[in-house]
């Protein structure tokens, strides 16, 4: 009979939870979920080895643990550093950690360009929310922005490099789902950059997941460019017959028409299940897909404005001058009795 593994007490920002060893302080702070949980630009779940580049998810570690109960004398990065029993991790509660953050995005921002009004992922940038909460109204450097054409990468993909904040997602998805990883990032340093190997496209099968990975609208689907801002379209759950994947997406409607297809994300934005390029790019006729209903999205963000639900203290009011309006509670008490 195997023994039971004793989890690991951690408390973050004066919340306790039981956790498995082994599991990060950014994985605790999520089972805790709030504000607590730290931002992250490059860490991705589902991605082996993701992590550790944009430096947007630092904590305060108060208390090591039980056993040396010694402050961590730096900030550390929550998705590279493992839980301690007794371990005391300050986020929101912590200065340090505010004003380390702010740094963090002043140095994103340094080369992003302010085209979030042109831009189509604004209304879901990750960066978009960092920057409302941490950024600074004007810019402190003095050199000049680099910057990179815009430039077809395949048939389905656009990239634009000067959004890019090199969090690497694509690599390691399209390491990590393709057989023949076809781009990368080239040179080092404040030359680093995103692109493919020379006369190649990414045409991979599944290559279209880099759109859904990038944090930023570095990588964005050519099939629905311009086409409508986010916050105009309804997400629904949807499936279809696909013998390359589960065929269970995500339609961004307008109307009756689909503008564009993305796989279900969980509410920290990260990808439950990959889907293949056929039902991203090629199946947008309503009639290949079976519709399930409203897709409610749990991130901060415009598109997680209520567009199903009636508001919680809603009041329904009867087509009728005279008639008073009545409340849930109010009808539930009558019953089926008609006013």
């Amino acid at each position: 009979m195997s023994e039971e593994v004793k989890k690991f007490k951690i408390t973050i920002d004066g919340q306790e939870v039981e956790v498995l060893p082994g599991t990060s302080i950014l994985e605790a702070a999520r089972q805790i979920g709030g504000q607590s949980v730290p931002p992250a630009m490059c860490y991705y779940k589902p991605l082996e080895t993701s992590g550790g580049r944009c430096r947007t998810c630092l904590v305060e570690v108060s208390k090591g643990s039980d056993a040396d109960p010694r402050p961590m004398p730096k900030l550390v990065a929550s998705c590279r550093t493992n839980v301690m029993d007794g371990m005391e991790v300050k986020n929101v509660t912590s200065e340090k950690t505010q004003e380390a953050r702010k740094g963090v995005t002043e140095f994103l921002l340094i080369n992003h360009p302010l085209d979030c009004p042109i831009c189509d992922q604004a209304g879901e940038c990750h960066l978009q929310d960092l920057s409302y909460e941490h950024g600074l109204e004007t810019t402190r450097t003095e050199f000049t922005r680099r910057t990179f054409e815009p430039e077809d990468i395949g048939p389905y993909i656009k990239l634009n490099m000067n959004r890019c904040i090199l969090c690497a997602r694509c690599v390691l998805v399209a390491n990590q789902l393709t057989e023949e990883r076809e781009h990368g990032i080239l040179f080092r340093g404040d030359h680093a950059e995103i692109s493919t190997y020379l006369n190649k496209a990414l045409e991979n099968d599944f290559i279209g997941n880099v759109i859904d990975v990038c944090p930023v609208g570095a990588l964005t689907d050519r099939t629905s460019r311009f086409a409508s801002r986010v916050w105009f379209t309804k997400p629904v759950n949807a499936t279809c017959s696909c013998d390359k994947c589960s065929g269970k997406a995500v339609l961004w409607m307008k109307g009756d028409e689909i503008i564009r297809v993305t796989a279900r994300k969980d509410q920290y934005d990260e990808v439950e299940e990959w889907i293949c390029n056929d039902c991203r790019f090629h199946k947008k006729d309503l009639k290949l897909w079976n519709v399930e209903g409203p897709r409610h999205i749990d991130r901060h963000s415009v598109i997680s404005l209520n567009h199903y639900e009636k508001p919680k203290e809603y009041f329904r009011q009867i087509d009728n001058p005279d008639a008073k309006e009545i409340s849930e509670s109010d009808e539930n008490q009558k019953g089926d009795k008609i006013i």
